[in-house]
């Protein structure tokens, strides 16, 4: 191995165990914490925490305030409204474009899975373990639009975004007894793209992206 990647590679690997632990909520908004504390969480050197806290900070995941340390990102209404604006200028161009290219196996493979879920859904009464799914096919679905693109720049800024759209969720609403409208929003999408109609898909999408502002807006 080159000995200039191993440095890189510690950096990489402390932020993605930093987002992780995030996601997880070991680490909640608004939160204080040292870069020693962030080196028990995550296992790795301290010259690594040290590395990546400009990123954090640029990122919006991380504030230093003078005197009292750094602080996790709160979950206010200005965050709210950048992070699904964000997301809705990327995932409408994204799924325009995924409703002329997708391959038709990529399109149905997005239907069976989701009819799959809105059907046990359906079915039986939610459970921890069918929602957490359900939550699953939902970040997956818009993660494939963006993956799509096969955008490197894209892709970064988009993974950014999501992290925070996460917490979002986390924080000010979860998929917990709405699966069934979240997967009947998302059939909409897939029936525009069936269609590989660019306009319906993006209403489709807007709507859906909208809901779920709305929702983290009014709690």
């Amino acid at each position: 191995m080159d000995e200039t990647s191993e440095p890189a590679t510690l950096r990489e690997k402390a932020y993605a165990s930093f987002t992780r632990h995030l996601l997880a909520r070991d680490l909640r908004p608004g939160q204080f914490v040292s870069q020693r504390e962030l080196v028990a969480f995550t296992g790795l050197p301290l010259g690594a925490i040290r590395e990546i806290v400009p990123r954090l900070e640029a990122e919006g995941l991380l504030t230093t305030i003078p005197q009292r340390g750094m602080q996790i990102a709160h979950i206010d209404i200005s965050l709210i409204r950048e992070a699904f604006q964000f997301r809705l200028f990327m995932e409408r161009e994204a799924v325009a474009l995924f409703a002329v290219n997708a391959s038709d196996a990529e399109i149905a493979r997005l239907r069976r899975e989701h009819e799959e879920m809105l059907a046990q859904a359906l079915a039986q009464t939610a459970t921890p373990e069918m929602e957490a799914k359900a939550q699953n096919i939902d970040w997956a679905m818009h993660d494939t639009f963006i993956s799509a693109l096969d955008n490197e720049i894209i892709a970064k800024a988009y993974l950014v975004n999501s992290v925070k759209i996460r917490l979002i969720h986390q924080e000010r609403f979860r998929i917990d007894g709405r699966v069934v409208p979240v997967m009947r929003e998302h059939l909409a999408v897939i029936d525009a793209l069936e269609k590989r109609d660019p306009q319906k898909a993006v209403e489709a999408i807007s709507q859906h992206i909208n809901n779920a502002r709305r929702l983290a807006l009014q709690i």
